[in-house]
């Protein structure tokens, strides 16, 4: 970060780097609080992830409300004004986050009655593992502004892509084994799917720090290997 003449503008700025990483901190104590409340089947920590969300808004409105007092007060350009787009952006990211961690501890009273099989539970922790891995090495970057990092981490979406893809045709198989695991399986699928999104958040993260750092979009399409829609039936 650039040191400017006037301190209070540093200010201003550090503030909105220490509450990105404050976010970035709840965010990633949420997924992996809703995946333990969902494999452990415990109503109560799902609950606490639903009543953090709420600090996880408050926490993006006052990042959204600083920087626009910034922008308005110091009319910056150049990388000043990227560093203060990027907070909104990757602010905004790390909301999302939260509200998809919400949105499994939601699920852990659905599923409870039945429980999570073993094997689909080591499935939805691996593929969390992931995506906390990436998320939390984004948010290292976002300190250093490695463009060279912040670019390896967006190349290295796939791999999420893969495991996704591979849980959903786990859960698949349950379901035309046995009907009567289509009403759990259908909400641990909601499941999978939201670990595989924090995964795609987390490579907006890895943009937006490009762009910070280089004032330019990573060039080519992110890597994919998300292979769901394609699937018409699961192979025996």
């Amino acid at each position: 970060m650039t040191a400017h003449i006037y301190t209070v503008f540093d200010e201003e700025l550090k503030y909105l780097m220490r509450r990105i990483s404050e976010m970035g901190g709840l965010a990633e104590q949420m997924v992996s609080e809703s995946v333990r409340a969902l494999v452990n089947s415990d109503a109560g920590l799902a609950q606490k992830v639903i009543s953090d969300d709420v600090i996880m808004d408050n926490a993006e409105r006052e990042v959204g409300d600083k920087a626009i007092i910034t922008i308005a007060k110091r009319q910056p350009l150049a990388a000043d004004l990227r560093e203060i787009i990027g907070a909104l952006r990757i602010a905004s990211d790390l909301e999302r986050v939260g509200d998809l961690g919400k949105n499994n501890a939601k699920r852990v009273m659905a599923v409870q009655g039945s429980g999570v099989p073993r094997k689909l539970a080591r499935g939805i922790e691996h593929l969390s593992e992931l995506a906390l891995t990436q998320l939390q090495e984004v948010l290292d970057v976002y300190t250093t502004r490695s463009a060279e990092k912040a670019k390896s981490i967006r190349d290295r979406d796939e791999e999420i892509d893969a495991i996704y893809t591979s849980l959903f045709r786990e859960l698949l198989t349950y379901m035309m084994e046995d009907p009567r695991n289509i009403t759990s399986c259908t909400h641990l699928l909601f499941c999978a799917k939201n670990i595989e999104r924090i995964g795609d958040h987390a490579t907006n993260i890895a943009e937006t720090i490009y762009y910070m750092a280089t004032g330019s979009q990573p060039e080519g399409e992110r890597p994919k290997d998300d292979a769901t829609s394609t699937m018409g039936a699961v192979e025996s």
